[in-house]
C-alpha cells in the first residue's frame, strides 16, 4: 500500500507546507537524509495552537498539538520529495514543548508526533527521539518538532 493510500485510510489530509518565518529553508537533502526544520503546532484552520503545558494547556491538548506538528512534517516531506513513498525511515524527531519548570511529561507530549509516524510508516516510522521543555516557542505555540528522515533516491 502506498503512503498516500495509508494517509487516506487514516483520514489524514496534508496541509500546504508552512513557509519559513525567518532565514532558513524548510528542508535540506544531503547524503540520503532529509533534514526538516522545526514545524510548529498549527490547527487545521491554520491558526497557531498556542499555550504552555503545565500552565494553560493540558496533556491531551499538548499531544494533539504534537500530532499537528507531525502532520506538517509529513507535508514538508511530500513537498521536498514529491512522494512520501521515498521515505525509507524516520530516523529522529526532536520535540520542543513550551512548558513550565514543573511540567515533566514532555515525552508523553512527543508521543503525539511519534505515534503518528508509526501509524503512517509502520516499522519504518519507529525512530530515535528527544523531547525537551522550553520556556517559549515561536509565535507562542505549544509544540515544535523537527526531523531527520532517511530517503530512497
Amino acid at each position: 500500500m502506498s503512503i498516500e493510500n495509508r494517509l487516506a485510510e487514516l483520514g489524514i489530509t496534508l496541509p500546504e507546507p508552512a513557509a519559513p518565518v525567518a532565514a532558513y529553508v524548510p528542508t535540506v537533502e544531503v547524503n540520503g537524509l532529509l533534514y526538516i526544520s522545526g514545524q510548529v503546532s498549527f490547527a487545521e484552520d491554520k491558526s497557531p495552537i498556542k499555550g504552555r503545558l503545565g500552565e494553560d494547556m493540558d496533556l491531551e491538548a499538548g499531544i494533539a498539538a504534537a500530532r499537528r506538528c507531525g502532520i506538517m512534517l509529513l507535508a514538508q516531506m511530500k513537498a521536498a520529495l514529491g512522494s512520501l513513498d521515498r521515505v525509507e525511515r524516520i530516523v529522529k524527531l526532536g520535540v520542543f514543548v513550551n512548558s513550565t519548570g514543573t511540567f515533566i511529561d514532555q515525552p508523553k507530549v512527543g508521543n503525539g508526533a511519534s505515534e503518528l509516524m508509526q501509524e503512517v510508516f509502520g516499522e519504518a516510522g519507529r525512530h530515535a527521539r528527544s523531547a525537551v521543555g522550553v520556556p517559549a516557542l515561536p509565535l507562542g505555540v505549544a509544540v515544535e518538532v523537527d526531523a531527520v528522515v532517511a530517503i530512497r533516491s
